[in-house]
């Protein structure tokens, strides 16, 4: 297993002035509900949390949900090579412990918005394989009729606002929904994904200065895989630590080893508790890997293969809780088969269903275009 990322308060190489500077820098005052006095928190209360300890029932749960994003993902990119899927494809695979650890510490309501290497999260907030797999296809009984392919797909009914494939095009909507759910007095937090390389877009600064300004209730999630497209975090970043990135808008961020499932189940159960509670926006980097390229285009002679098997060997996420299942809670090895079958059959159905669902019908270029419905007309 990869080394547990350091907390933000166990950085002894800084000195002590960066050290003050940073703590004035995140300062957030409350006031305790008890004593009546005020409260200043800093970086150091935002340290990363232990791996949380899952029962039987959620490593199943965990073990299931990313081995249908692994199994998805691995059709998509066959279909792909035998022109099934045109355009852009970004596979999730090796990243899947972000989205499901994260995805365990929601509640309904609760809204996600992501880039372009969106099927994992679809997934995981419960859009059926097949819904998705017909897009890719597309086919018009895709999630977006056809007409979105890999990186345009949403549900309402999900709360999966996209999906989007322009660079950091999702944060300032990501914000947007924060602000919806603070102006219409819900306790729902929005959950915006996006990656090293779009942390570097003006509009993401824009998006921080808001939220920590409204005290928005949004979790900023920043899946560092290493890379962004092909140049490396240290090659494009000047701040590689991305948890930091937040510190001039007095956002508070941690680290988070995100190859285990149990730790980012514990991170997200922090960041949305600190968000429900008013507490304003939260950032959380997730360190990650890709297995496969940027895109299906991508031959990724940028890094050796043994960097790629190191990873898939010591920190796999899904081997992670496979191990678990078996030397602590004693499941056999025909169990855990058998589950890898029955999601097998889920990613065999939709991928069967979206090479033979219809073509959308040309009329459909035409619908969408506009809302049919102006809200404010409505009311």
């Amino acid at each position: 297993m990869a080394a547990r990322p350091k907390t933000s308060s166990s950085r002894s190489s800084k000195t002590a002035a960066s050290k003050s500077t940073r703590a004035k820098s995140t300062e957030k005052k409350t006031v305790d509900t008890e004593s009546g006095k005020e409260i200043v928190r800093t970086l150091e209360d935002f340290s990363t949390p232990e791996p949380a300890d899952f029962s039987k029932e959620e490593e199943l749960r965990a073990y299931r949900d990313m081995l249908l994003i692994r199994r998805f993902e691995e059709k998509a990119g066959q279909l792909y090579g035998m022109g099934f899927i045109g355009g852009f494809c970004h596979l999730y695979i090796g990243q899947e412990a972000v989205v499901v650890g994260m995805q365990m510490s929601m509640k309904e309501g609760d809204q996600v918005v992501t880039g372009y290497r969106d099927h994992g999260h679809m997934l995981a907030t419960g859009m059926e394989a097949r819904g998705v797999m017909a897009e890719l296809t597309g086919r018009r009984s895709g999630y977006s009729k056809g007409k979105g392919g890999s990186m345009h797909m949403f549900s309402k009914e999900k709360k999966f606002y996209g999906g989007h494939g322009i660079v950091g095009a999702q944060v300032p909507i990501g914000s947007g929904l924060a602000f919806a759910n603070k102006y219409n007095g819900t306790d729902a937090v929005s959950i915006t994904y996006f990656g090293d390389g779009a942390a570097n877009q003006g509009q993401v600064y824009e998006s921080f200065n808001m939220a920590s300004l409204w005290k928005l209730p949004a979790i900023y999630v920043i899946e560092n895989n290493r890379y962004a497209m092909g140049t490396s975090v240290s090659r494009a970043s000047a701040e590689t630590d991305f948890s930091h990135r937040g510190l001039s808008f007095k956002i508070p961020g941690i680290q988070v080893d995100g190859m285990d499932v149990r730790a980012v189940k514990a991170a997200g159960d922090m960041a949305v508790e600190h968000c429900r509670s008013g507490e304003g926006p939260i950032i959380l980097e997730m360190m990650t890997y890709r297995y496969r390229g940027h895109s299906m285009s991508d031959p990724a002679k940028y890094r050796s293969r043994d960097e790629v098997q190191k990873m898939r060997s010591e920190s796999d996420p899904i081997e992670q809780v496979k191990k678990r299942l078996t030397e602590n809670h004693n499941m056999s090895e025909d169990e855990v088969k058998k589950i890898d079958k029955e999601v097998r059959e889920i990613v065999a159905d939709a991928a069967d269903f979206a090479q033979n669902d219809p073509e959308p019908d040309p009329s459909e270029l035409w619908t969408d275009v506009y809302a049919e419905e102006i809200p404010q007309a409505a009311e």
